[in-house]
């Protein structure tokens, strides 16, 4: 049975926030809000988590997860990033943008993608997501909460308590948050690539 944790939207809880983060360090799944819509996220290196997250949303091993960072120091750990792009990217965040960049070392495997060895980075413009990364001290390794089947990812967190209460570990509610997943820019050639139009307005990317 999962938690639930009532964040505050403006000012959220440190006590709380405290909470979610012991959560995750101890393993747990998580569900929280994002700029974008709700997502699942887990510990980096928590390989049982992201197996959860593969399972509920029923995805294959060509697909791209997210490393969700708190700012451009911990983003750049995670990816190589050139001069030009990082000044793209830069201009760009935070916001509801997802960028797929070649890995470095730091990133697991088994978050890669298995040929094009990327990863899916970004900086969300959201107040409990960034207290929780700030608290956590390290990213969320996350996928948009999009159940298969379904069109439209999951946006309230009473609703994803009802529905998922046994297959995550706990959900953070803070009330409205966005209802659109991320625009996804490839950036792994050097040249933006648009792979998913959403959230993020694509249009300085073309």
């Amino acid at each position: 049975m999962a938690r639930y944790f009532d964040v505050h939207p403006a000012n959220p809880q440190p006590r709380i926030i405290s909470g979610v983060a012991d959560s995750i360090r101890s393993g747990a799944l998580v569900a929280y809000p994002t700029d974008s819509c709700y997502a699942l996220g887990c510990r980096l290196g928590n390989r049982e988590g992201i197996e959860r997250i593969r399972s509920i949303r029923n995805l294959d091993d060509r697909h791209h997860f997210t490393l969700i960072c708190q700012n451009f120091s911990q983003l750049g750990q995670f990816v190589q990033i050139d001069n030009d792009v990082f000044r793209a990217i830069k201009a760009a965040t935070p916001g509801s943008y997802t960028f797929i960049l070649p890995a470095t070392k730091e990133v697991p495997r088994q978050l890669q993608h298995p040929k094009k060895r990327t990863v899916g980075v970004r900086i969300p413009d959201h107040v409990v997501t960034q207290a929780l990364l700030a608290e956590l001290g390290e990213p969320l390794v996350s996928s948009t909460l999009l159940l298969p089947g379904e069109s439209e990812p999951m946006t309230q967190g009473w609703e994803i308590k009802e529905l998922l209460d046994h297959a995550v570990d706990a959900v953070v509610d803070s009330g409205d948050c966005g209802t659109e997943p991320t625009t996804v820019i490839d950036f792994s050639n050097g040249e933006p690539e648009i792979l998913r139009r959403g959230a993020g307005d694509p249009a300085r990317f073309e």
